[in-house]
């Protein structure tokens, strides 16, 4: 197996759990950049592209792969980077992470307002999300403020997407950001706040990328094809999950994306501590007993939840 081409389909075919989207043929792999690389380097970046990796993302995989054969020594077909130190992921404990939260953050439901938040708090699942969508500020306060008294007095862990600033003046347990969130909120402002961060990522350029901010959390997804949101990336499927759970396995991990009840075994598998739920709990005819439905297969994945003190008024 001397050529790039024959190198390049046997990874692809070594790895076809890696698959996302649509697979393309090695012919459409190909770059004229490939040709200033190694054989095994370009071969990697080809396979990926085979599997539909995004661009970026086979960027990543193919530099770790090169990093990985310079440290054991050789090129395996076999093993899929998956240690931090062939993505020059920093090791922990980190000088400037953000507070931390728990490592099994169990079921997490995201909700469109305080009053899901509110019923939620109440039944007893542990970790929520207030996802406000409004352009009126002063009813994104109103909405923010009313959550954080919802889970007062309860074990419940609130997040508040987006709205940082607010979240700080309410005096939330933490706030989740998007990629493109990133780029606007101060994170030393956040840090200093003494705020939990949770960040989303789509993929492994977005993954080294929140890990760089040393989060409270990372939001892993869409594993499944969902309608709630229009994704750019394709749904990255169980296969991808498992390794960038093994990648990122020093931070908590929150699986989220088309999980539902059946879903929710093969998920949990990967070794994340969480998955994030809307329409399996919103979209539910009785959405406690869908809750309560849920936390117990979470319960055949991972021990209690840890570090939950009451929330007190």
């Amino acid at each position: 197996m001397n050529t790039t081409q024959d190198i390049a389909q046997a990874l692809a075919q070594q790895h076809a759990a890696m698959l996302a989207g649509t697979a393309i043929g090695f012919e459409q792999a190909q770059q004229a950049s490939d040709a200033t690389l190694s054989a095994e380097h370009a071969a990697v970046l080809q396979a990926c592209r085979m599997l539909g990796f995004v661009e970026h993302d086979a960027q990543c995989v193919a530099t770790a792969w090169h990093a990985q054969t310079q440290r054991t020594g050789q090129f395996s077909l076999t093993d899929w980077p998956c240690q931090p130190e062939d993505f020059d992921i920093l090791p922990v404990p980190r000088a400037k992470a953000f507070p931390a939260c728990p490592k099994n953050l169990g079921l997490y439901a995201v909700l469109p307002d305080a009053a899901w938040v509110a019923r939620m708090a109440q039944a007893g699942v542990p970790t929520l999300q207030l996802r406000f969508k409004s352009e009126d500020n002063k009813a994104i306060r109103n909405e923010v403020r009313a959550a954080v008294q919802a889970v007062r007095g309860t074990d419940a862990l609130l997040f508040i997407n987006d709205h940082w600033q607010i979240a700080i003046d309410e005096g939330a347990y933490g706030v989740h950001l998007g990629q493109e969130d990133m780029d606007d909120a101060p994170i030393d402002t956040l840090r200093s706040a003494g705020l939990r961060l949770g960040l989303s990522t789509h993929g492994y350029a977005e993954m080294l990328r929140a890990d760089a901010a040393s989060p409270s959390y990372l939001a892993l997804g869409a594993v499944f094809p969902t309608t709630l949101k229009r994704m750019q990336t394709a749904p990255q499927g169980t296969g991808r999950l498992n390794a960038y759970a093994k990648l990122m396995q020093h931070n908590p991990l929150v699986a989220i994306g088309g999980i539902d009840e059946s879903s929710l075994p093969v998920v949990m598998q990967s070794g994340v501590g969480s998955i994030a739920v809307v329409r399996a709990i919103t979209g539910a005819s009785d959405p406690e007993a869908a809750a309560q439905c849920l936390q117990a297969i979470l319960r055949k994945f991972s021990g209690p939840s840890q570090n939950r003190p009451k929330t007190t008024l």
